[in-house]
C-alpha cells in the first residue's frame, strides 16, 4: 500500500530509520537508528547497534554509582549519535516517573536524569531499557530531504529488535520488517 500523504505531514517518532548503502556519512554507515522525536522543528535519535567499549558498570564508575546486580552492570553502552557524546540517555519501557523524561508514546520514555541511573544501580528501574552516550539529530526539514535522497528506509519500531536481540542482529532484523534483505540493497538512488 502506498502512502501518498506528503513527506512532510510524516511523523517518524516510534520509527526505525535503517541507513542505506549510498549514505557515506560515516556516523550512520550501517546504522540503526530509533527516532525519539520527530516534530516541526526537527528530530533527535538515538542509533541502537554501536556498542560502545563500555559497559554500565564502568558508565556507574564514572559518576560514582556502584551496582552489586551483575546483570544491570555488564549491560552495553551505545554510541547514539555524534551529537553531545558525554551526556547519557537511557531509553525505557514503561515510562515511568522520572525526573527529566521525554515522552515518546504511551510506552516509552528517553530519560537524561541521573535518578534512573540511580535505581538501575540499585537493581531497580525499568523492564527494558538501552543506554547510550550521544544522539542523532537533524535540524527542521533535513530528516525528510535525507529520506527523499534514499539514504534512510523507514518501519515502525519493534521493541523485540530494540531491547532483546543482540546489537550485531538489530539491523538486518529491521530490514527483515520491511521483507528487505540487504544484498539487495542498491548504492544508486532510483524513483519509480
Amino acid at each position: 500500500m502506498c502512502d501518498n500523504r506528503p513527506m512532510e505531514t510524516i511523523n517518524f517518532t516510534h520509527h526505525f530509520l535503517i541507513a542505506m548503502p549510498s549514505l557515506q556519512d560515516a556516523n550512520f554507515s550501517g546504522t540503526l537508528t530509533y527516532i525519539c522525536r520527530h516534530d516541526e522543528q526537527g528530530a533527535m535519535g538515538l542509533i541502537v547497534n554501536r556498542p560502545m567499549d563500555m559497559n554500565l558498570k564502568s558508565l556507574f564508575g564514572q559518576i560514582a554509582l556502584t551496582s552489586s546486580n551483575e546483570n544491570v552492570a555488564t549491560q552495553p553502552v551505545y554510541l547514539g549519535g555524534p551529537v553531545q557524546t558525554d551526556r547519557g540517555f537511557v531509553l525505557h519501557t514503561p515510562l515511568g516517573v522520572w525526573r527529566s523524561t521525554l515522552r515518546i508514546n504511551d510506552e516509552f520514555g528517553l530519560t537524561t536524569s541521573r535518578d534512573i541511573l540511580e535505581q538501575l544501580s540499585l537493581g531497580h528501574g525499568p523492564d527494558h531499557m538501552l543506554i547510550a552516550l550521544g544522539y542523532a539529530g537533524w535540524e527542521a526539514g533535513q530528516l525528510e530531504n535525507e529520506i527523499k535522497l534514499n539514504n534512510w528506509l523507514s518501519v515502525p519500531a519493534d521493541p523485540h529488535i530494540l531491547f532483546t536481540l543482540p546489537a550485531e542482529q538489530r539491523f538486518n532484523a529491521a530490514l527483515a520488517l520491511l521483507g528487505v534483505n540487504l544484498t539487495y540493497l542498491s548504492e544508486e538512488a532510483g524513483h519509480a
